[in-house]
């Protein structure tokens, strides 16, 4: 067996149960449980509004979570950035800005009580990617928000989200909201339905807002999009997207998968 294939087949075995969150741009309080691995892959391609000679983006992400005690989970995110441009303009390919996080869920949600689950997230992302090819935003950002899910039956689930960046901006590549060195506010809104025991679908309104910025540079968007499981611990992942204003995509597609794992340290039997 090739080499690829023993790692994933090795990956399937070691796999523990999956929580739904891609697609989907808003987060969910859900972390990574104490000492276990959660890695997601994503490749999204996008039609861009009218930015040229900026004309469609591909974006490929890996994250890699790992939990910690105390609720805590680390994430660090690494994207590679492709920007098509129009016949007389080269075209931009590389490494884009990597992100490092750290999110905790502070509060879960129970049955006796109306509070939601709540988490928060802090992610600095550092200019790794080259900004004079728009792969980067040349910027050092900071990205406070605050996550709730509130349950509305066993199956039916809404997620919201509201971000402030301390510093820099939203941009990833071509997109999001570039002109702004803070002071952008961030805001997602998702509901989610597990229809059986595997697969999972939602729809999404995200957005962000710079009070420094005029509306055409705004970002506004929707998805609709789910996930599906192909075995315990391994899930396809798959959404379609449209946007309004230059900051968003006019119309994307992302497909991916994610992997749960088992704490680093326990014997493989």
């Amino acid at each position: 067996m090739p080499l690829p294939a023993k790692l994933l087949a090795l990956c399937a075995c070691l796999a523990a149960p999956l929580a739904a969150q891609l697609p989907f741009y808003t987060d969910d309080p859900a972390v990574t449980a104490r000492g276990k691995f959660h890695f997601e892959f994503f490749n999204e391609f996008d039609a861009l509004q009218h930015q040229d000679p900026n004309i469609r983006q591909n974006t490929t992400n890996y994250k890699l979570n790992y939990g910690l005690p105390h609720n805590l989970e680390l994430d660090l995110d690494f994207p590679y950035l492709a920007i098509f441009r129009l016949l007389e303009t080269p075209d931009s390919h590389g490494a884009g800005d990597v992100n490092l996080g750290v999110k905790w869920n502070f509060h879960k949600a129970s049955s006796s009580s109306r509070v939601p689950a709540l988490s928060a997230s802090l992610y600095i992302e550092f200019p790794t990617g080259d900004a004079r090819q728009q792969l980067g935003s040349g910027l050092v950002d900071y990205v406070f928000t605050v996550i709730a899910q509130k349950p509305i039956t066993s199956h039916t689930r809404i997620n919201s989200n509201l971000g402030y960046v301390l510093a820099g901006n939203t941009s990833t590549g071509a997109l999001g909201i570039q002109s702004s060195h803070g002071h952008v506010f961030t805001g997602g809104l998702s509901a989610l339905h597990d229809f059986n025991a595997r697969l999972t679908l939602g729809v999404e309104v995200y957005g962000a807002f710079s009070s420094r910025g005029s509306l055409g540079r705004s970002q506004l968007q929707a998805m609709i999009g789910g996930q599906f499981a192909l075995r315990r611990g391994m899930a396809l992942d798959f959404g379609l997207l449209g946007g309004k204003y230059v900051a968003s995509p006019r119309v994307g597609a992302q497909v991916g998968f994610s992997l749960d794992f088992p704490d680093l340290y326990r014997p493989v039997h």
